[in-house]
């Protein structure tokens, strides 16, 4: 066997052509759409329900989390016990979550056992019968790790970031307190329920190696349901971004300061998202990124630093991320207003570009490399209408953009009097 020569890196190679796993389409009887990801070679499923029922269709702080949380603690014919009994005897797995948008509710099985978890998931989903005194329990261990957690500069700087960005009355700017824990009443998740969690909306996504006839399980439990109701439109309040660019929140006991710049953008479909995207890379959005390698590994000011853009159905944000220690508090902010005064004004060296050019590429094999993974990849498309044509786009821009267009964008979206710049500390 040929001995690898370690004094030597190995070659890059250039990602190509990417083939993607199209999904094959149906409708249950009631119009839900199914989108069949079939590419497992092990006898398990990975099946998730979709619905528009995130923080951004709530009234009352917290009621969407927590009408997804006690989903499966009681149904009309199950305890939560019994639930999860079912389930851990079958091999099964059942997970449950919600965002800003959506609101999810997946299971993992084996195929042979699709007839008797199905309608457990049924039950949870259609038949929750929000148990007062779980919700109660539920509600205590919440605010408990809430109050812990509001002690932590990192969390205290995320959610007042999100409020100067969006506003205090938009769903995606509010600040939880603990006071909203107590106002939670089990006829919120009734009525929550009830207005959000329609056929309408629904979305299924499958994916592993596909039961031969899993439309007609899936129609046997799913597809028999119809609205009886229409969803209730409710006032959002506009967005109002701080007019402040500068905001310390105090915490006098904090040994650090949590730090958060940045600003309101858009999300995946507007046409300069994923050019932006490789931008973010560049500045802080993987280990070897220019906020990094000045701020961690020459000054020596954090354990970490990093940026992102996020996307929302709705909006979207850029922001920059990192503690520091308190005393090299308006060091490192010094420091990050340089690497992007460098970004705006000096183009990135073609060696540099390259480099992230491929780690993003490579990141996005890795993305989409199993049925699991791909469905979560496909699933950030059909949330926003999209098809595979974007991912080809993102393979496509991220091949093509250059030094003078990257040069462009700082100068046009990072711009530090359109940056809100947020301290959490002493």
């Amino acid at each position: 066997m040929k001995e690898l020569n370690r004094n030597f890196s190995p070659n890059i190679r250039p990602v190509e052509n990417i083939n993607y796993q199209q999904p094959v389409i149906h409708h249950l009887d009631n119009g839900i759409p199914v989108y069949q990801l079939q590419t497992g070679t092990q006898d398990i499923v990975k099946i998730e329900f979709i619905f528009n029922a995130g923080v951004y269709y709530e009234s009352k702080a917290l009621v969407s989390w927590f009408t997804n949380k006690m989903l499966k603690e009681g149904t009309q014919n199950f305890t939560a016990s019994q639930i999860a009994e079912k389930i851990d005897y079958y091999g099964a797995h059942l997970e449950l979550s919600a965002d800003k948008d959506m609101t999810y509710i997946t299971v993992y099985t084996l195929n042979k056992y699709l007839s008797e978890i199905l309608p457990v998931v049924e039950e949870v989903i259609f038949y929750p019968s929000f148990p007062e005194s779980e919700l109660n329990i539920k509600i205590q261990n919440k605010k408990q790790e809430y109050i812990v957690n509001s002690k932590k500069v990192r969390n205290l700087a995320r959610w007042k970031f999100n409020e100067l960005i969006f506003g205090e009355n938009h769903p995606y700017g509010k600040f939880v307190s603990a006071d909203n824990y107590e106002a939670i009443v089990q006829e919120d998740l009734i009525d929550f329920h009830k207005n959000n969690y329609f056929i309408a909306d629904c979305k299924i996504i499958a994916a592993g190696s596909i039961h031969k006839d899993l439309i007609g399980i899936l129609n046997k439990y799913f597809g028999k349901f119809t609205d009886t109701y229409t969803r209730i439109d409710q006032k959002i309040n506009p967005i109002e971004t701080s007019k402040l660019h500068m905001v310390h929140y105090k915490k006098e006991d904090a040994l650090q300061s949590a730090i958060r710049i940045g600003k309101k953008l858009f999300n995946k479909k507007h046409p300069d998202f994923l050019k932006l995207k490789v931008l973010n890379t560049i500045l802080g959005g993987y280990f070897g990124s220019r906020l990094m390698s000045n701020i961690r590994e020459d000054k020596g000011y954090t354990y970490g630093i990093g940026s992102a853009v996020v996307s929302m159905q709705h909006s979207g944000y850029f922001f920059i991320a990192s503690e520091v220690g308190a005393e090299v508090t308006q060091n490192a902010i010094k420091e990050i207003y340089h690497e992007i005064d460098v970004l705006q004004n000096e183009k990135v060296p073609e060696s540099e570009l390259n480099l992230v050019k491929n780690y993003m590429l490579g990141s996005f094999l890795r993305s989409i490399d199993g049925p699991f993974a791909l469905s979560e990849n496909f699933k950030g498309l059909v949330e926003y209408g999209l098809d595979y044509n974007y991912l080809k786009s993102f393979v496509d821009i991220v091949k093509e953009v250059n030094a003078d267009e990257i040069q462009l964008l700082a100068q046009r979206y990072l711009d530090k009097n359109s940056l809100i710049e947020l301290k959490v500390g002493s």
